[in-house]
């Protein structure tokens, strides 16, 4: 057997028990329910208990970590053979959601479009929404991947650093307040528009807990000391971004729940009432991409420049959810027409005010 076989069934059958617990989480543990349309003509059930799930998962590694059961350290050290495992694992479910999509209305024709795009748009597996399911692991994932960097560190070299623990306490909190908000997460253009196939799967499953913890490496040795002046700079770039983020996705929620709310003290101001264009959504159609940007650029200053590796991670996420915003003007021209150029003059900004 060759010497790269084992550990790779080894983390093959971690990562399958890893999503096995987490489905089975999240079918058991209690969470609010919201039926909404589905592609098929019925109804399926959006359940909301990722938050339990994810205080669930840092408890039991938290207990498991302090009593030497096991270091979070084994997923910095077979960081490899969890990734070609997770690759393998999702690239079978990718055949399995094309197999199973065959029947979904208006599914794309061909077998390559269909299989990396998707057929089915919320395929469902015993009560549970695959595609909406899919963000749990990620992003749970990527919380242990960070918290294993800080364990590594420790290990190490005795103590955690500035940089870390600012890592740190910027990642948990973006993953905990996901799960805060995971409501808001089915209106938006991923759950409402976009197909489940080995793209959405990929990107799920294996770019961002795998290779959105790209700071996380360069912290756990790293060469330089963070000053408490730029980690307060860094801080309040991260809390601005956050604002931004949050505040335009959690506004637009907020609104389609009640369309009389108010937005930063004001009555709520709409086109015709279909569109928004109070708080950030008057300003910019997609300032919520201009937050998360703006959160990851601060994760990534907890590095300082001391390797370039860690900013591919910006520029690739500058072009997707730029290329992203562009779609979306594109369909909402199309499901707007006229009232979308209308909407366009108010926010005439796409990501960037007075820029782009």
């Amino acid at each position: 057997m060759p010497d790269i076989l084992l550990p790779l069934m080894g983390a093959s059958g971690a990562v399958l028990a890893f999503f096995a617990a987490q489905y089975v989480a999240s079918l058991l543990l209690p969470g609010e329910r919201v039926d909404l349309p589905d592609d098929d003509g019925g109804t399926h059930v959006f359940k909301f208990n990722g938050l339990a799930a994810l205080i669930l998962t840092l408890v039991v590694v938290g207990v498991g970590q302090a009593l030497g059961w096991f270091s979070l350290s084994a997923l910095y050290h077979n960081f490899l053979e969890l990734f070609v495992a997770a690759n393998l694992i999702t690239l079978l479910l990718a055949f399995w959601l094309y197999w199973r999509g065959k029947d979904a209305p208006g599914a794309p024709s061909g077998f390559m479009r269909g299989f990396f795009v998707g057929r089915a748009l919320n395929p469902v597996w015993r009560g549970m929404d695959v595609k909406f399911f899919s963000y749990r692991p990620s992003l749970i994932g990527l919380a242990l991947f960070n918290l294993s960097f800080a364990v590594v560190q420790y290990e190490n070299h005795g103590e955690i650093t500035l940089a870390m623990a600012l890592y740190q306490a910027f990642t948990l909190v973006y993953v905990l307040n996901y799960f805060q908000f995971e409501q808001g997460m089915i209106y938006t253009w991923d759950i409402m528009s976009e197909r489940f196939g080995l793209m959405l799967a990929w990107g799920n499953l294996v770019f961002v807990p795998f290779f959105y913890c790209i700071a996380g490496w360069w912290l756990v040795d790293a060469p330089y000391t963070l000053s408490p002046v730029a980690a307060v700079l860094i801080a309040l770039l991260f809390a601005v971004g956050f604002w931004m983020f949050r505040g335009a996705n959690q506004q637009k929620h907020r609104f389609r729940q009640d369309p009389n709310i108010t937005i930063w003290g004001r009555p709520v101001e709409t086109l015709d009432g279909r569109l928004l264009v109070s708080g950030f959504w008057g300003i910019g159609r997609h300032l919520n991409y201009t937050g998360e940007i703006c959160v990851y650029t601060a994760l990534l200053l907890t590095t300082g420049f001391v390797a370039w590796e860690p900013w591919l991670l910006l520029a690739w996420l500058v072009g997707l959810l730029a290329h992203r915003s562009h779609r979306d003007d594109l369909r909402c021209q199309a499901k707007y027409g006229e009232l979308w150029d209308r909407y366009k003059q108010r926010a005439r900004f796409s990501m960037v005010p007075y820029i782009y």
